[in-house]
């Protein structure tokens, strides 16, 4: 160790989410190394945030290494991809055995767990490292989703659970597993992330559909965020919908054009879930709308030739503004539900197959405060995890109980959205989902007919074991396999 290391953790990339994540760090007490490529940046850092805490600057990677404490201890937050291995490229031979990387962005779970087998090959620990709650919560508090070996969490986390949110007293940062369990983790966070989303868009097109104003609705996702929708999207939700745009008096939603753009973590979630045969049709529907919504093209050949509804509602609705309101709110609460099952089983799966042990009354847990999907749900989501094994979140006691008194409501207003021409793909989709696996029987069968018929693609039965064929061909009798 050099006489000069005083530093007990280091940060690389010292863009908004790592200055604000160093700065995060140093304010609870550590001595943080600091390094960019662009040396006037850590220069502007340092000049910008001493009353932050102490800092160590570093003009080169090796001044930076040299002023680290062993083990050490490095975060990167650099863009995801290329950029990420080439500061792992030219930073690995420099660290020593036993060295901690955590690699804070945005990777995809499988370039973490290429990255983490290759340097454990040569001592080194590679910690995968969601970190949600963006550049705020780098700041205050996130919500923070190791992967890695124990051994490295050990020497890291209480630096991380430092940093981290607190709820009820409790750190939301956890360990998560093996190589890329945290950033698998934190990628089925945004997909969540991305179908909350889209629920809040559909409940406010409803609701304007019905003839409320932005400001109107801004009002009434403001009284829902004190009741049982209370989290940081539906809080921002009446932010963004009560703003006025100084120019023109209107209000900015209004002004915004409507294409929902993307930086791709979604559509991991929805690649990812393909792959484990996991069904994730309401995230998938939030990731598809946002593709659908960026269509210009086919959008603007539609608009005008293709026939539907004029956006009225069916009378119920829109003569009973607080009943539509109430079920709106029960319908917005129940697809949340199916969203957050359908992610944690993908979770489930996952870690089921690459054999990473993750637990999921804990992951629900840190996400209740720092992150973007932080909610008052997620208690409720983790007490029931904790209390037993769960085939799905949807049989949870408290959450089956909720669902059946929402269900009607949540029809109601599908139903109207239909009649009326309102698409609601996420709100369908979630109680499809939903009315799928309650389902006594269901038309796959006749699927599985159609694959054996032409391509022999056999089926069970169901009053006897065994595989089965039909010679379609022949003289349609039954063969076993």
């Amino acid at each position: 160790m050099s006489d000069s290391a005083t530093a007990n953790i280091g940060v690389i990339g010292l863009a908004v989410m790592g200055s604000n994540l160093a700065r995060n760090l140093a304010r609870h007490g550590h001595t943080v190394a600091v390094f960019n490529r662009t040396h006037a940046r850590t220069l502007a850092h340092l000049e910008a945030h001493r009353a932050d805490g102490t800092f160590v600057g570093a003009e080169t990677l090796e001044e930076f290494v040299a002023s680290l404490i062993r083990p050490r201890r490095i975060i990167i937050m650099v863009k995801a991809g290329p950029g990420t291995d080439a500061v792992i490229d030219q930073l690995a031979p420099l660290l020593e055995d036993g060295d901690i990387v955590v690699d804070g962005g945005n990777s995809h779970f499988e370039d973490t767990r290429r990255r983490e087998a290759a340097l454990r090959q040569v001592g080194l620990h590679f910690v995968g490292t969601g970190i949600s709650g963006g550049e705020v919560g780098a700041l205050e508090g996130p919500s923070i989703m190791p992967g890695g070996s124990k051994e490295s969490y050990e020497a890291l986390g209480l630096i991380l659970e430092s940093i981290a949110a607190k709820v009820d007293g409790e750190p939301c940062c956890a360990y998560m597993g093996p190589d890329g369990a945290g950033h698998f983790v934190k990628m089925v966070h945004n997909g969540i992330e991305y179908a909350d989303m889209q629920f809040i868009a559909e409940a406010y097109d409803v609701l304007t559909a019905a003839g409320l104003s932005a400001g109107e609705v801004a009002e009434v996702f403001r009284e829902w965020n004190t009741g049982e929708l209370d989290s940081f999207l539906v809080e921002i939700t009446a932010e963004v919908l009560s703003h006025v745009d100084p120019s023109t008096g209107r209000p900015l939603v209004e002004l915004i054009v409507d294409q929902a753009e993307q930086k791709g973590t979604g559509r991991w979630t929805v690649q990812s879930a393909l792959e484990l045969g996991v069904p994730v049709s309401a995230i998938a529907e939030a990731v598809f709308a946002r593709s659908a919504s960026g269509d210009r093209t086919v959008r603007e050949v539609s608009r005008g030739v293709l026939v539907g509804p004029d956006r009225t509602l069916p009378s119920w609705a829109g003569s009973d503004r607080k009943h539509l309101v109430d079920a709106v709110r029960d319908a917005l609460w129940s697809a949340k539900v199916v969203a957050y099952a359908q992610g944690l089983q993908q979770i489930r799966q996952a870690s089921a197959n690459f054999g990473w042990g993750v637990d999921i009354a804990t992951v629900a847990r840190i996400w209740r405060g720092g992150c973007i999907i932080r909610a008052r749900l997620l208690k409720q989501i983790s007490d029931e995890y904790a209390a037993g094994q769960l085939a799905t979140l949807l049989v949870a006691p408290s959450i089956q109980a909720g669902l059946a008194d929402r269900q009607e409501s949540w029809r109601r207003v599908v139903a109207a959205a239909a009649t009326a021409g309102v698409p609601v793909p996420g709100f369908s989709s979630a109680l499809a989902y939903y009315d799928t696996v309650r389902a006594e029987r269901l038309p796959a069968a006749l699927v599985q007919g159609l694959r054996d018929n032409f391509g022999a693609h056999t089926y069970r039965r169901v009053d006897r074991e065994g595989t089965f064929h039909t010679l379609w061909s022949a003289d349609r009798s039954e063969v076993e396999i």
